[in-house]
């Protein structure tokens, strides 16, 4: 193996399992629980295989009596300290506490059982947060701030006492908190999970009054099998299809449509500014609202950057209760908007601002997370993977390969320069495909010529790669130099939205490339790959938009931004 490299990763490379609960593949290694221990051979002193580099010559004792006891009284220590409540808990058979605990035959306890009084924090529209049943291996902590430099999560405390709390001991939502829920997606139990609010999608599927109508988000596709045994990055789109008209909803739509029309806004932005130099550059384009929260908070200076265009779940919602009703003859105020995101993010997105109730009424009722709608399908006693593939309902399910990608990093940059092409030249591109902003490095960039235009651009994931971006635009600002880019993308999560705090749990870089590899391939077997070729997108702005960036559209697709404060008051 090479120099360097874990006692952990070795063990791995030749077939040998070494159990762990604070390690995670996408962060630093911190050895906080113990689990992992082994020996070197002629050495009584046990080393945690996670953080000790191999050597060479080295000779490595991973299982043995004393090891074996040893990992087995550190579980059923962490287990005196956790609630025994397994069958209420939302991780309940897919809690990596209950696993080792089942494969160390774990079957009483032999120690008293000391769990803490501590009260759930509840104060975020995303995620609900249970202390007591941390068990302190510091992932969320340390996603918040390693990988998201936003530091909403701490250790508070000493000893006995110590417990992750909101920084300075406050509630999550005064912190800076940008509910992207990597936290969530990095807890190995039950301490951090998306707020379920599959209980109002229920309600409303069963009012008779209601017309349910539901979207789902590109990055769904390539990940919701995973719930139900099938590989990552397996496309399940036609029977993610089925599975929603067989819970009930009315009309089944695509917010790959809203990314399409996303683009035709922000790609109409892109050529208003750098080909006619009405506003700022860079122009800085997402679908995240978590980076909307952090920008508002962190890095306000770059709001005259930022693309006023809603996120496609928003500019769907808005199309859906006003070009949609007004079509179907159907009262907006019946209508039930739901949406399944791979984000939950996109649970505080919904009520963000009074621009997301620009319909009259709130645009999207609820959003639901892949999780949330794998859990609605296996207790509807759905056999999804004996579905059959069904279409979305036109004209809201309509979209092009453009749009697919939006759910992987580097996907809305391709797909918004495929129509930045075609809106300055008047012709189309031969080939679509922009494969250096592909792929998980975290920060991307690249020169793209478009008819003699040169395009400086730059894609980032997480926050910490994101914050390197805009420190090169704020630097070359300050020296008055030419600036480093004309067009950035940012999204919160590692992977992009493959990689969201909503998708099925246990994601790595294998998995976000896998799931990657399955959008990247809805487009290539599309037969439209471009968003301004939708013939659905083109109905919608001959019959009730106008054009892009129009006084219409401007009121229903389109936001603003506000700088506020890191901490509430």
């Amino acid at each position: 193996v090479e120099e360097g490299i874990s006692i952990l990763k070795a063990a791995e490379r030749v077939g040998v399992k070494v159990p762990t609960l604070c390690y995670h593949p996408d962060l630093p290694a911190w050895a906080a629980c113990g689990i992992c221990v082994v020996k070197i051979e002629g050495s009584p002193k046990m080393l945690r295989a996670c953080a000790t580099p191999v050597a060479d010559g080295m000779s490595i004792i991973t299982h043995d009596p004393e090891i074996v006891e040893v990992r087995r009284t550190v579980i059923e220590l962490i287990l005196s300290t956790h609630p025994n409540d397994c069958l209420e808990c939302g991780r309940n058979q897919n809690c990596e506490l209950q696993r080792l605990a089942a494969e160390f035959g774990i079957r009483a306890m032999p120690f008293e059982q000391r769990v803490r009084k501590l009260p759930r924090d509840e104060s975020t529209p995303s995620l609900v947060f249970n202390p007591e049943k941390c068990v302190l291996c510091g992932r969320c902590a340390n996603v918040c701030q390693s990988m998201q430099n936003v530091w909403a999560l701490e250790f508070i405390g000493r000893g006995e006492n110590t417990r992750i709390a909101g920084a300075g001991d406050i509630l999550i939502n005064d912190t800076p908190c940008i509910k992207c829920g990597q936290c969530s997606a990095h807890c190995p139990v039950g301490a951090i999970y998306e707020k379920d609010e599959t209980g109002k999608v229920w309600e409303a599927l069963r009012n008779k009054e209601k017309y349910c109508v539901v979207q789902i988000a590109p990055a769904v596709r390539v990940a919701l099998g995973e719930s139900f045994g099938l590989e990552p990055g397996t496309l399940v789109t036609g029977k993610a299809y089925a599975a929603l008209r067989r819970l009930g909803f009315k009309a089944i739509f695509d917010t790959n449509f809203g990314a399409d029309l996303t683009i035709m806004e922000e790609g109409s932005e892109l050529v208003e500014r750098l080909v006619h130099g009405k506003g700022d550059l860079p122009l800085i384009t997402s679908c995240c609202p978590s980076w909307v929260d952090y920008m508002e908070k962190y890095a306000p200076d770059m709001i005259p950057n930022f693309s006023t265009a809603k996120s496609p779940q928003m500019m769907v919602a808005s199309m859906v209760k006003t070009y949609y009703a007004e079509k179907m003859k159907i009262d907006p105020k019946n209508i039930f908007m739901v949406s399944i995101m791979p984000c939950t993010a996109k649970k505080y997105e919904i009520t963000r601002s009074q621009n997301m109730y620009s319909t009259g009424q709130q645009d999207l009722d609820v959003s639901i997370t892949t999780r949330e709608l794998a859990r609605m399908i296996k207790s509807s006693g759905i056999d999804f993977l004996s579905l059959p593939e069904e279409e979305a309902d036109s004209p809201l399910g309509e979209y092009t390969g453009a749009g697919t990608i939006f759910g992987a990093t580097g996907g809305v940059m391709e797909a918004a320069l495929r129509t930045a092409y075609h809106l300055i030249t008047k012709r189309e591109l031969q080939d679509v495909e922009f494969k250096d902003v592909r792929g998980l490095q975290g920060v991307k960039e690249g020169k793209v010529n478009i008819d003699g235009t040169e395009v400086r651009i730059a894609v980032a994931h997480t926050m910490s790669n994101i914050e390197t971006v805009l420190k090169k635009v704020r630097e070359a600002r300050k020296k008055g130099e030419e600036l480093p880019y004309h067009f950035i993308e940012v999204m919160a999560c590692r992977g992009g939205c493959v990689g969201g705090g909503g998708q099925p749990y246990g994601a790595t870089d294998v998995i976000r490339k896998k799931r990657a590899a399955g959008l990247y391939t809805d487009d290539a077997t599309h037969g439209l790959r471009c968003s301004h070729n939708n013939p659905a997108i083109a109905t919608v702005y001959k019959e009730f938009l106008d054009h892009p960036l129009s006084e219409k559209s401007h009121k229903y697709l389109h936001t603003v931004y506000t700088a506020r404060p890191l901490y509430r008051k």
